[in-house]
């Protein structure tokens, strides 16, 4: 695995790659309060026959972390940060992988370039109005009133060292097979001096993502890419209620309900690992088998905004 940076739109982002160019690329999005360091196993259980991406988002991990004077913290920017990614790096096709908010930023991207999508590989993030349960009550304070005490205090406390481990163990099978690195990286991160005002802001915007869940649902519908749900069932923050609905518009997407918790690679990476590989040699085409050495890359496409 190699740890690098790029410079995208005047920011510093920092990625980790692992596996040949040549092989099939998987772009993997993380969640919060994480990074990429979240799919540190995975990588190394896939790098021998996969070209594996995983960048930090802007404020996350070893990326730049500028001011929300200075950066506006959304979904929307998100998203378009990773798509200069990918132009940068010349990455052609790929697998998407999401968990958490991956998947807003994810399916923002799938959405807008469906011929860049080889296959959707999806863990414990949402795509429908059923998976936001009790979990989701103050957030929905939040976006309604944002001088409410009471949501504010209830977001604020997710950004604590109780919290993050809650995270993490909460759900989990075998609490010995959760690192304690990564809880305590992820909180070393979320306590830098002004972090606090990026995470309440991306709070806030994460209800722009609801609205558009009708229309990351016409495109499962409309295009119908392969995929592959692997979901810790006993995540309090998505819930398997979230993982069920996709089966509406994709009714021939497998569905695995792994006994684990909200960061389910921590327990179950080597499993998801099998599932990925199996899954993935099941659906390649024929023409993409064909076109291995140069699949994950292309010159990339002219576009002012990047």
């Amino acid at each position: 695995m190699k740890f690098k940076k790029v410079v995208v739109n005047e920011l510093d982002l920092f990625y980790r790659e692992a596996g040949d160019p040549a092989n099939p690329a998987i772009l993997l999005l993380h969640g919060f309060p994480t990074s990429s360091a979240m799919f540190r196993d995975l990588m190394r259980d896939l790098e021998d026959r996969y070209y594996l991406l995983a960048p930090d988002y802007p404020g996350y991990g070893h990326s730049s972390a500028p001011t929300p004077q200075e950066f506006e913290y959304t979904f929307d920017n998100l998203a378009h940060v990773v798509e200069c990614f990918l132009k940068v790096l010349r990455v052609k096709k790929f697998s998407l992988y999401v968990m958490d908010y991956g998947a807003p930023v994810g399916f923002r991207i799938a959405a807008r370039h469906p011929d860049w999508i080889e296959a959707l590989l999806i863990q414990n993030g949402n795509a429908y109005d059923e998976g936001l349960e009790d979990f989701w009550i103050p957030f929905k304070a939040y976006w309604q009133n944002q001088q409410d005490s009471e949501a504010i205090g209830k977001l604020r406390f997710l950004l604590t060292k109780e919290a993050t481990y809650w995270q993490y163990t909460n759900g989990a099978r075998d609490l010995e097979k959760v690192s304690p690195d990564a809880y305590t990286l992820d909180q070393a991160l979320l306590d830098r001096p002004g972090n606090d005002a990026v995470q309440m802001q991306l709070f806030l915007s994460y209800g722009s993502n609801p609205p558009l869940y009708p229309s990351w649902q016409q495109y499962f519908r409309e295009h119908q890419p392969p995929t592959l749900i692997t979901w810790g069932k006993g995540d309090y923050i998505f819930p398997p209620s979230g993982a069920h609905p996709y089966l509406r518009d994709l009714p021939r997407a497998e569905l695995h309900l792994l006994d684990a918790g909200h960061f389910a690679l921590e327990e179950e990476h080597a499993h998801v690992a099998e599932l990925i590989d199996a899954f993935l040699q099941k659906h390649r085409e024929p023409e993409l088998q064909e076109a291995a050495p140069t699949s994950g890359r292309r010159a990339a496409p002219s576009d002012d905004r990047c």
